[in-house]
């Protein structure tokens, strides 16, 4: 069991991670890529990925098994920036204490291959290999995809800022479900491990993760800013096909409306914030039929996502449909 304890304060420093963590898609989905369970979600992508994966990308299974403790140094959580190119670099400049203590413990639950000695002695050379399977693991496996991992994260924000405003850091945090359970003033998952975590008064990064499964991670070591990896909903269809790029705009395009039609345009800009088929319904004066065909259109072309929970589907723009309306002027 992982227990969260907060403080008042810790309930005034509750936030929402801006976006993926490439370090921790990258770990999560390791992990999750030597997995059996979850085939409903994950299988069709194990397959694609599995026979893709050069050699120098298993250097990572060792050290992001399926299941046991993985070294808190593969997910920094401070200088990690918002590219991959930052985060490896902000990793493979870990100082060695950090290196040394994060494998001593990992080795003493299971045996770790020859190499991570040098690692662990911070040596550079087995840095700057750690740094390339990484940058080439996320390449052949996830980059392909990142588009929609991205969006669906994205829409995983809208919801959570929702369940803010409905219902403030409460509402937010008993939102987490299922995996996560808020029983004030104590946060609950299910955990392979009994975990604590307390938080006192350093507040809590909410991170969320489209490969973290099948329950919530935190780091090890409870001195380092907390953060907690929590799973996000599907599209079931994710690995279908990669996302399509958005229409080409030329400066001289003027409105959206005259680009992709007026209604759909509206669609768009309301989904910036998130909204439901009967809230646009209702926004723009137009059918439920309609608003569905238009959403259809838009999700197609890679400009909108939809997220589906309790019964409630969200439309969200997308990165590529942000884009799209900040290039028109919308």
């Amino acid at each position: 069991m992982l227990r969260v304890y907060f403080t008042a304060e810790d309930l005034a420093r509750v936030r929402v991670a801006s976006g993926p963590d490439f370090l921790w898609e990258i770990s999560n989905s390791v992990q999750t890529l030597q997995r059996r369970d979850g085939a409903r979600v994950f299988g069709a992508w194990r397959q694609w990925a599995r026979p893709r994966l050069s050699d120098s990308c298993r250097l990572l299974s060792p050290l992001l098994p399926p299941h046991g403790c993985s070294p808190d140094f593969l997910t920094p959580t401070h200088g990690a920036g918002e590219t991959l190119h930052a985060a490896v670099d902000t990793l493979v400049r870990t100082p060695r204490p950090r290196l040394r203590t994060d494998l001593t413990r990992v080795a003493a639950s299971r045996r770790l291959p020859g190499w991570t000695e040098s690692l662990a002695q911070g040596d550079a050379a087995a840095l700057r290999q750690l740094g390339q399977a990484l940058h080439t693991y996320h390449l052949e496996a996830l980059a392909p995809f990142w588009p929609r991992i991205h969006a669906q994260i994205d829409a995983d924000r809208i919801t959570r800022l929702h369940s803010l405003l409905d219902g403030g850091t409460d509402g937010l945090l008993a939102g987490l479900g299922p995996q996560l359970r808020w029983n004030p003033p104590v946060l609950e998952a299910d955990y392979p491990v009994d975990h604590q975590l307390r938080l006192d008064g350093r507040g809590l990064t909410l991170q969320p993760s489209f490969f973290c499964w099948p329950t919530p991670v935190t780091l090890a070591d409870g001195e380092l800013p907390p953060v907690l990896v929590y799973p996000i909903d599907h599209a079931m269809d994710w690995t279908h096909s990669t996302p399509h790029p958005a229409p080409p705009v030329r400066p001289d395009d003027g409105a959206l409306g005259p680009l992709i039609g007026h209604t759909r345009a509206a669609v768009l800009r309301a989904a910036r914030t998130g909204s439901s088929t009967v809230e646009l319904a209702r926004l723009l004066a137009v059918t439920h039929p309609a608003i569905s065909q238009h959403v259809k259109v838009l999700r197609a072309a890679g400009l909108l996502t939809t997220v589906r929970r309790a019964g409630r589907s969200l439309h969200v723009a997308t990165a590529e449909g942000r884009a799209l309306l900040r290039s028109c002027g919308s």
